[in-house]
């Protein structure tokens, strides 16, 4: 009789808590597969070509004054510990049956109790073979490696040296000491945030409350990627097993008590299948929104990039100008690179500027006075600089754009693209950097 009470008390609300289960699997699984999409469609940046805005960068990491781990001694930019002891009890139960009769039983419980922990964080660098990155790791998401794993008793000299002196109570007198870090010049995946850095004129990957990743792994991007895919689906599982276990409650109590009502369970299957497709849809369609306004943003930082070389023609232009006012060649030059700047408006793809920096070195080569000038090797730095520049932002575009391309045609995402209106974009091709290059001929 106490069992029907109490299966019927439970009846009304298992259904219901597996239903929201089921949902909560479901918001967690999108979530998961959310960030595998973002990873998959973020181009990998060059340091040197970061731009403000949602990156991602590959390199290691590198610090000039590391630290130094707690439990490996590993110089590292970041590291974590910590420290536990067994312990053991003995639990006597007395229980008393219906009819009066007690029973005594004894058990053992054990576990771990942590005693100790800590760890450190420091900005690091981010290096490749363009240059460096600064990173800000204070609230990312990190991914060490582990590089202290032992547990020992008291007679191992680790025991003390590493642990607090004193002992929790009913302790068996063994510890457990765990340390993760990311070495230094270790291989490092991050995701994150660019800004502006405070101190130079540079960039750097800082947390974000409006970014939806920051993510700093020892892991490959592959592995990232196929780690969010395996959340996913072992989300999408639990969530199918917690929508059966309570539809297949439901149809147990149809079958001892057929007079309830069906109704409500096969709506409520028909509702999880109606909110996973649409979860799908709603995922996917965000997903490629985003995607498709970061093929904008990098086009626009082409636009940046081909701005800044259009106004350092001019700033050239005077000072090759100031120091060689009659000289023949040096003034073929400068009119070659009036006529450059006026062919090539702000905004617009221009020539390739490989021909334009070989002439001013040959200028520069021909006349001392400008190879000592600090302006004019300033600015001949800057040309170089904007150009790799240009040439990494439009990579960059390129890389994106393609990615948007291709996913918004395979399916079945296309049909979600074509339903919303999403167009594909036009990759930008050498050419439209290069339709007049400049040859500046010097006089004997």
């Amino acid at each position: 009789m106490l069992a029907a009470i109490d299966s019927e008390k439970l009846y009304p609300w298992l259904p219901l808590g597996s239903g929201l289960a089921a949902v909560g699997f479901l918001w967690g699984a999108f979530r998961a597969a959310g960030k595998q999409r973002l990873i998959d469609g973020l181009p990998t940046c060059k340091t040197t070509g970061v731009f403000i805005g949602l990156v991602e960068v590959k390199g290691t990491a590198e610090a000039t004054e590391p630290l130094t781990s707690f439990l490996a001694g590993t110089s590292c930019v970041d590291y974590s510990w910590s420290v536990d002891e067994q312990w053991s009890r003995t639990v006597t139960e007395t229980t008393t049956d219906s009819k009066g009769n007690t029973t005594t039983r004894t058990r053992t419980e054990t576990g771990w109790a942590t005693v100790a922990q800590g760890g450190e964080q420091i900005a690091f660098y981010v290096k490749d073979d363009c240059g460096v990155l600064q990173v800000q790791p204070a609230g990312a998401k990190i991914e060490p490696k582990m590089m202290f794993d032992e547990t020992c008793g008291r007679g191992d000299a680790l025991y003390y040296a590493k642990g607090p002196a004193t002992s929790i109570a009913n302790s068996d007198h063994r510890r457990r000491f765990v340390e993760r870090a990311v070495p230094l010049h270790a291989d490092v995946y991050v995701v994150g945030q660019a800004r502006e850095r405070q101190d130079v004129v540079a960039a750097e990957i800082a947390a974000d409350r409006e970014a939806p990743l920051f993510l700093i792994s020892t892991r490959t991007e592959a592995q990232v990627s196929r780690g969010y895919a395996a959340t996913f689906w072992v989300l999408v599982i639990l969530g199918l097993a917690a929508a059966a276990g309570g539809i297949g409650y439901g149809l147990q109590r149809l079958v001892s008590d057929p007079g309830r009502q069906w109704m409500p369970y096969a709506l409520g299957g028909a509702s999880y299948v109606l909110l996973f497709f649409g979860g799908w849809t709603w995922m996917v369609y965000n997903s490629l929104v985003d995607l498709r306004n970061r093929v904008a943003s990098a086009w626009s930082q082409v636009e940046v990039q081909l701005k800044r070389r259009f106004d350092l023609i001019p700033r050239l232009e005077g000072v090759v100008q100031g120091l060689a006012q009659h000289e023949r060649s040096v003034q073929e030059g400068l009119a070659a690179l009036r006529a450059q700047r006026t062919a090539t408006p702000p905004g617009e793809a221009g020539p390739d500027i490989q021909a334009l920096g070989g002439s001013l070195t040959a200028i520069a080569e021909r006349y001392p006075e400008l190879k000592a000038n600090d302006s004019f090797l300033r600015l001949q730095r800057e040309l170089s600089d904007t150009e790799q520049r240009v040439a990494l932002a439009r990579g960059y575009y390129n890389e994106i754009a393609t990615h948007y391309n291709t996913t918004i045609e395979i399916v079945p995402e296309r049909f979600v693209a074509g339903f919303t209106g999403l167009k594909s974009r036009s990759l930008l091709e050498a050419g439209d950097f290069e339709r007049a290059p400049v040859q500046v001929k010097l006089a004997s």
